[in-house]
């Protein structure tokens, strides 16, 4: 029997999942789906309701204080009330620059919040263009509590997934068209230095979130495709051909349902690989992923649903 449990939401898209770890949402789970909609859904899956609505298209949620920080990727930050439906812009450019591909973040406890910016060339209805061309243009920003915002690492190859430590001594963001996840030490003897936190991921990763064990879960949307390997490791003039191939010929994902999870040493913990488990699982595409008290929620950019699984 798979330990996989799948919960229906009224829109495609249901790509990120939080979980509110107090107050009056309790136990509840967040997600934003393709058209825009803010969902919240009951610990048990049996209770869905529309809080919200962006007006873009949110990525990233995260739970802040009984207020969802969400990443628009269209649109931008905003703080998102799921009690009364309030969404308010926190900003949509860098440096006078609109963002193109604003996609997830997390926030430190004085108010710091660390986000990504996934490319400066394409926004999300290009993705799979910034996969194939590997432009190296996503940047992870920081937003002081000032509102003030800094580039902190740039040249990433479309910087996804943002976490925290738990002690915030580091942060991490994923970079998709790498396969790898970037660490940036923010306090003691390394801080401001650059590595890696895991390198060589057997696929594509996505969104990155500290559960509450801990630990720094990575989704793997899609297996690794030499297709896109080999496109990626050509001269621009090929990767630009190659995206525009009829969309029927192009890479596409694999299926696959699988996540990560590692510590602050880079050592693999858990490696959860449901199509593995299960070949005739209905869920695929994991893009967003949550663990809270062995439960991992996870979220799909194409699945009209979120799903459980449990350690």
């Amino acid at each position: 029997m798979s330990k996989l449990t799948v919960f229906p939401v009224p829109g495609p898209g249901a790509e990120d999942v939080v979980v509110a770890p107090d107050g009056p949402d309790e136990g509840a789970v967040f997600t934003g789906t393709e058209d825009g909609a803010i969902f919240r859904v009951s610990h048990d899956g049996r209770k869905v309701d529309r809080v919200a609505h962006t007006g873009g298209r949110p990525l990233g949620i995260e739970y802040v204080d009984g207020r969802l920080l969400v990443c628009d990727a269209r649109r931008g930050l905003h703080w998102v009330d799921p009690r009364t439906g309030g969404v308010d812009l926190i900003t949509d450019r860098v440096a006078g620059t609109p963002m193109r591909f604003c996609n997830n973040a997390a926030v430190a406890a004085d108010g710091t919040v660390w986000f990504s910016d996934s490319s400066t060339k394409h926004g999300i209805d290009r993705w799979k263009d910034e996969m194939v061309q590997h432009t190296r243009t996503g940047r992870l920003l920081r937003m002081e509590p000032d509102g003030t915002i800094t580039t902190m690492v740039d040249g990433l190859a479309f910087a996804n997934g943002v976490a925290l430590a738990a002690d915030e001594s580091y942060v991490a963001v994923a970079e998709t068209g790498a396969r790898t996840v970037v660490r940036l030490w923010l306090t003691g003897e390394r801080a401001g230095e650059r590595e890696l936190l895991c390198s060589d991921l057997p696929g594509y990763p996505d969104n990155i979130a500290r559960g509450s064990d801990g630990l720094i879960w990575v989704t793997i949307a899609s297996p690794t495709d030499p297709v896109v390997e080999r496109v990626q490791r050509g001269p621009m003039a090929l990767r630009r051909v190659v995206t525009k191939v009829p969309e029927p010929l192009q890479p596409k994902p694999k299926q696959t349902v699988r996540v990560q999870a590692y510590d602050d040493a880079g050592t693999l913990v858990h490696d959860v690989d449901v199509a593995a488990e299960d070949r005739g699982s209905p869920y695929h595409m994991v893009t967003g992923v949550r663990e809270h008290d062995g439960r991992v929620w996870m979220g799909s950019l194409h699945e009209p649903a979120i799903a459980l699984y449990h350690l």
